[in-house]
């Protein structure tokens, strides 16, 4: 029944930049690993930078955290949105194709915070957008959120080798410390 900034943040730019990481950004063009920092499509092999040990993280050492997106309100009777474009050139990072990618925040009256992605591209590329916003619906900052009670309507989730690369397999969430497919506490 209060208002509260529930987003964790830094106190300005300088401090994002300073401090550097993923910290409340937007992850692209591939959020999470891909090992061996490479990937072949259509039988051409496409090197990145190895940025985590032997393997490529969250775009890179210049991926989507670290550019400056195009920002542009937008405001409906029923909600108050941000739309950020950014357009990543062909190469960029050992990427193929030019890709422009949207992000649309939203907080409408129906209590619902959204982020909606969508991209386009010239030519196959490989492409898993997240962002790494952490919030706490106590306040910012204002302790735990392991207190916080979540549910996740997911079966399954990938399965991940020693070095946290994904290994393609889904594998059950039953009976597992992810199993949230009915409300639970985070802290369990």
């Amino acid at each position: 029944g209060r208002m509260t900034n529930v987003n964790a943040n830094r106190p300005s730019l300088a401090d994002y930049e300073a401090k550097g990481g993923a910290f409340g950004s937007v992850i692209g063009r591939f959020a999470n690993r891909i090992g061996g920092a490479s990937f072949n499509i259509d039988g051409v092999k496409y090197s990145l930078a190895a940025n985590n040990g032997p393997n490529h993280i969250h775009g890179g050492p210049k991926g989507f955290t670290k550019r400056v997106w195009q920002a542009e309100p937008v405001i409906t009777k029923d909600a108050a949105m941000l739309k950020l474009t950014y357009t990543s050139a062909d190469g960029e990072e050992g990427y193929p194709g030019r890709l422009t990618c949207t992000l649309v925040y939203e907080l409408n009256n129906r209590n619902e915070w959204k982020m909606d992605y969508t991209a386009t591209t010239d030519k196959a590329t490989v492409l898993n957008l997240s962002n790494h916003s952490y919030w706490n619906l106590g306040g910012a900052c204002s302790g735990t959120a392991l207190d916080h009670i979540l549910m996740v309507n997911a079966d399954k989730v990938l399965k991940v080798d020693d070095m946290l690369i994904p290994t393609g397999e889904m594998i059950s969430v039953a009976n597992s410390p992810l199993d949230f497919r009915q409300p639970r506490r985070v802290g369990e």
